[in-house]
């Protein structure tokens, strides 16, 4: 696992760490702009070279400097730990990312669509109400697991202004996502059937068609190959099969 950091000379950098060997780290949850080239990548960190005019360079500053105010030396950004140029390395990630997101110290969800600036507290309470309603990271399809594997989630306009965090929310969240407030609350996934967790999953939205089905292999905790192209549908027929076989005979779709 890649985790960043901030050196000396301030720069972001990258570190590996083996399997037992990972030490404690915050996340971050985004919703990726429209531009790719609005983020900050893999390449340009690993190079050290980036763009600290781009808009992902803001959220990177946000990270880590959250982090670093709760104490926390390493932080996990996707745009930046994943080689997504390595086929094999992106898929591992893949089917290991609910599990990075589990055992996180944090998981700071940065809303870029949500601005509170200049505002008395009536209006902060009001704009907070906006946030969890039109936010467009509630209607992606890789937030969810974003939102429901980490046990503490800290939500953030794109100034720096704490919203709440998960527990404080959750009656908001609930009425904003339909997932049940005892699943906000930590409750076993495997409580609910694969038909409950597609619903969750059923308004939102992913750039490539086959990532609809792909961002709950975590969520159901099982593996298989990713094949771009092959289309929603086939994906989900994939994924069905491998609910499945993990449990023969529990679940028929």
């Amino acid at each position: 696992m890649r985790l960043l950091a901030v050196s000396d000379d301030g720069r972001f950098i990258q570190e590996r760490f083996a399997k037992d060997s990972i030490p404690p780290y915050a996340v971050l949850s985004h919703r990726w702009s429209t531009h790719e080239d609005d983020e900050i990548m893999f390449k340009e960190i690993a190079e050290g070279i980036h763009d600290k005019k781009k808009p992902g360079y803001k959220k990177l500053q946000f990270c880590s400097a959250q982090a670093k105010a709760d104490g926390i030396y390493y932080f996990w950004v996707d745009t930046c730990c994943i080689d997504q140029s390595d086929q094999n390395e992106l898929s591992v990630a893949i089917f290991s990312m609910f599990r990075w997101y589990q055992k996180a110290v944090k998981c700071y969800v940065y809303l870029a669509d949500v601005y509170i600036g200049d505002r008395d507290d009536r209006s902060i309470s009001a704009a907070k109400e906006s946030a969890l309603s039109k936010s467009e990271w509630f209607s992606r399809g890789w937030t969810l697991q974003e939102l429901l594997a980490p046990e503490i989630v800290e939500f953030y306009t794109r100034d720096g202004v704490r919203l709440g965090d998960k527990s404080s929310l959750e009656q908001q969240i609930a009425e904003v996502t339909d997932i049940p407030i005892v699943v906000l609350r930590g409750q076993s996934l495997s409580r609910f059937t694969p038909e409950e967790i597609f619903s969750w999953v059923e308004r939102r939205h992913t750039k490539k068609a086959e990532d609809k089905a792909y961002c709950l292999l975590g969520v159901f905790n099982v593996s298989m190959l990713l094949d771009y192209g092959e289309g929603e549908k086939m994906a989900f027929s994939r994924l069905y099969r491998e609910i499945e076989n993990r449990v023969p005979g529990k679940y028929s779709f």
